[in-house]
């Protein structure tokens, strides 16, 4: 509701809201504020309704210019640059776990006010610029697939992470359309399948597949067994689809990607919900091999989750702390290094995605930040890069998923409430 022009907010709500927004910029960098964990009945539940675009875009820093290049979409999660510049863009949606006690049932139907009603498209859409005039052409590059969402090219092969499993297609460079159907590289945990988006990315060397699988629950609340071969990262042979876990203890890491000249494996992970509205901070970190980052037993390195049983305090020791805090619940699922084209100022660091909050009262998240590197690490606070996404009112027109960079410098931004792609281009490269 629009507030008439004379309205003044009580002082003790700009108190709260002052100090909200202290506690969330407090979570940013190697070593966030982690306040003492609330717990109650149920935990703060608000998400921003809807709101239509009209005339407007979104907001992108003086210099750069966004445009709509595909709209009409079926929830488009993550994209794929291809080398000749077509664009790949998986959509869908997934899951299929079942409602456990009554806050559940609460907490799903709070997120579905702030999701589109479009149905999954299970396909790829593929965006060509034929004349190179910024107007793309949208096709349907394969359909009847299962919740599509990572995506890797390697050589003559294309690779979708279903939510049930890794497919791999034969790919040329300009083709439009698949040949055939995929063939089935390896299943992937999928019974339950609370978090069931899986992020994938491929080694430098063109030999692995990396393949982010979220836990079943928010903190084990179906039991270990469930978790069997979750809230881990793969390393899938590419080849043949063998498979071993490279790290565990990532409750849901929503994207992978490969930093360039380095080879190293990063990832964005949504951290666990219900210890407050600022516990426990999403982030930004490296993927070592054979690593442990906490989950179920703890968060940000040894802060101990009272609520898992039984404890493990070995498991705990070894937890390893994340390299950046992205701040609590702001729900990152995109990754994209940037490069020198971008612009002096984001030409070192990486972009991300940030779907944004449903579990907590004040909305964070919502928009596209930067986060600048230097000497291959992150150093500095996040850069807001593309916001308008919430409205001044708290209400969203829209929320970023997957970010990818093409070959021209120009920032690929997957909207899945506006089922649309967003392109950002940094207009020195007229």
């Amino acid at each position: 509701m629009k507030l008439p022009p004379f309205y003044v907010a009580p002082l003790s709500l700009l108190l709260l809201a002052s100090a909200a927004s202290a506690q969330q910029s407090q979570q940013y960098g190697p070593d966030p504020t982690l306040p003492e964990p609330q717990r109650g009945l149920l935990p703060d539940m608000t998400i921003p309704e809807p709101a239509e675009w009209g005339d407007q875009t979104p907001t992108v820093p003086d210099g750069y210019t966004i445009t709509a290049i595909a709209t009409d979409l079926q929830i488009p999660r993550q994209t794929l640059v291809l080398p000749n510049g077509d664009i790949l863009v998986a959509e869908g949606s997934g899951g299929n776990a079942p409602k456990l006690k009554p806050k559940d049932f609460i907490a799903g139907y709070i997120k579905s006010q702030g999701t589109t009603s479009v149905e999954s498209g299970n396909r790829l859409t593929l965006l060509r610029d034929e004349n190179s005039d910024g107007n793309y052409e949208q096709s349907v590059f394969a359909e009847d697939l299962n919740a599509p969402y990572g995506l890797a090219l390697m050589d003559n092969n294309l690779y979708v992470a279903n939510q049930d499993a890794v497919v791999r297609f034969d790919y040329e460079e300009g083709q439009t359309e698949a040949s055939g159907p995929p063939e089935e590289l390896t299943k992937l945990p999928a019974e339950i399948n609370h978090h069931w988006t899986k992020a994938m990315t491929a080694s430098a060397d063109g030999e692995f597949l990396y393949v982010g699988i979220g836990s079943n629950s928010n903190i084990t609340e179906r039991g270990m067994a469930a978790e069997v071969n979750r809230a881990e990262v793969w390393e899938i042979d590419a080849e043949t689809g063998l498979h071993r876990p490279y790290a565990t203890g990532l409750r849901n890491p929503t994207a992978l990607t490969i930093q360039p000249d380095t080879d190293q494996l990063w990832a964005v992970v949504n951290e666990r919900d219900e210890l407050g509205p600022d516990l426990v901070p999403d982030y930004l970190t490296t993927v070592q091999e054979g690593g442990f980052y906490g989950w179920p037993y703890s968060y940000w390195g040894q802060h101990v989750d009272p609520r898992v049983r039984p404890q493990n305090p070995d498991k705990v020791e070894s937890a390893i702390s994340p390299d950046y805090g992205l701040g609590s619940h702001v729900a990152p699922l995109g990754l994209a290094f940037s490069i020198p084209e971008m612009g002096d100022e984001f030409a070192e660091g990486v972009f991300i995605g940030e779907h944004g909050s449903w579990n907590r009262n004040e909305p964070v998240g919502y928009k596209v930040v930067f986060v600048p590197f230097s000497n291959g690490e992150p150093d500095g606070e996040p850069i807001d890069f593309v916001t308008g996404f919430l409205t001044d009112d708290s209400r969203t027109r829209g929320r970023p998923v997957g970010v990818s960079i093409d070959p021209d410098g120009a920032l690929i931004i997957a909207d899945d409430l506006t089922n649309a792609v967003w392109r950002v281009t940094y207009d020195g490269n007229d």
